[in-house]
């Protein structure tokens, strides 16, 4: 996830962004317009340039400043390089528009089947969209659902350009305010982990159920991805994951599927492929064999962490799970 994401920080605009040692604000520090390609052994000349610039940019600023190094590395660490603003297909131009501020962010979502019994809130993983899951919808109406889903912060047609765990879970708390009670969850990557947090602090309705698809399991495990691909020097690390701490509350170990699905109390469908490359089975393994009674689990192979929300299977085991 995190060599994805950074191999598209230089193709849509790498950004690098200091901080003061106060912490008051974060300025811009570096820009380029260069490109990238999907993976690192294709990079051309002038990529591998771009990526050179900013791990050396990082790391020049960590002889100088490891708490301004590790708000830099934050800021590009949570800073979206791609917006989805793919055409809307016909299913979400027909849906009742959904516009509310929330913090600084104007906010795009669709409702569906408005009045229905049950409420089935979809939440969108980094870089992605809500225009992603375009599949379900009309499954879930079909099965009495009001549909709800939403353009997160710095993504789609919200506004913003900051994302993070904690933005995202408060997101998910101003979305219940406004629009519950939700019965229903799903979420996919960023917002299986944020989806697990938020259920976990903020609790949820009586007969409430959950699908995580291709959850982000261990924070730790993104900034390990981070800092490789980045090349950062491992004395920088306390300084972020103290930066981590200072901006989300909490230390780095907190922000886990794998720590806070166990003290949910409603069932839960994980969904996981043996080959996703971004947010690894390897981390899963650990709550898969801890045998929790609420938690039930469907590994799929070959699908990888996006092709995985869109598989026919899976959508079916989604729905069937979600209405019942």
């Amino acid at each position: 996830m995190v060599a994805r994401r950074f191999q598209l920080a230089a193709e849509h605009g790498g950004r690098v962004a200091g901080a003061d040692d106060h912490n008051t604000h974060a300025a811009k520090f570096w820009h380029s317009g260069l490109s990238f390609g999907p993976e690192p052994f294709y990079m051309s000349f002038k990529k591998k340039a771009a990526l050179a610039l900013i791990r050396t940019k990082l790391q020049l600023l960590n002889l100088l400043s490891k708490r301004r190094a590790a708000a830099a590395a934050f800021h590009l660490f949570t800073t979206p390089q791609y917006r989805n603003r793919k055409d809307l297909p016909e299913i979400y131009r027909a849906a009742e528009s959904l516009r509310f501020r929330f913090q600084e962010f104007d906010i795009q979502g669709y409702r569906w089947n408005d009045g229905a019994p049950r409420r089935l809130l979809i939440l969108h993983g980094f870089e992605s969209g809500i225009v992603n899951f375009e599949q379900y919808i009309q499954p879930f109406i079909d099965r009495g659902f009001c549909v709800l889903g939403f353009d997160a912060p710095a993504h789609g047609r919200s506004s913003g350009t900051q994302m993070n765990v904690r933005i995202y879970m408060q997101f998910i708390e101003e979305i219940r305010d406004r629009f519950g009670p939700i019965e229903r969850f799903m979420g996919h990557s960023l917002g299986g982990l944020s989806l697990c947090l938020a259920l976990e602090e903020q609790g949820h309705t009586e007969g409430a159920r959950a699908v995580l698809i291709a959850a982000a399991t261990e924070t730790r495990t993104a900034i390990d991805m981070y800092f490789r691909f980045l090349k950062l020097p491992a004395t920088l690390r306390p300084a972020f994951d103290a930066f981590v701490e200072s901006r989300g509350g909490h230390p780095v170990h907190w922000f886990s599927v794998a720590r806070a699905i166990r003290n949910l109390h409603l069932p839960v469908l994980w969904v996981h492929d043996e080959d996703d490359d971004m947010t690894p089975l390897s981390d899963v393994d650990p709550v898969r064999r801890s045998g929790l009674p609420h938690v039930t689990f469907y590994i799929t192979k070959g699908l990888g962490h996006r092709r995985i929300y869109r598989d026919p299977g899976v959508i079916r085991k989604v729905v069937d799970f979600l209405a019942s």
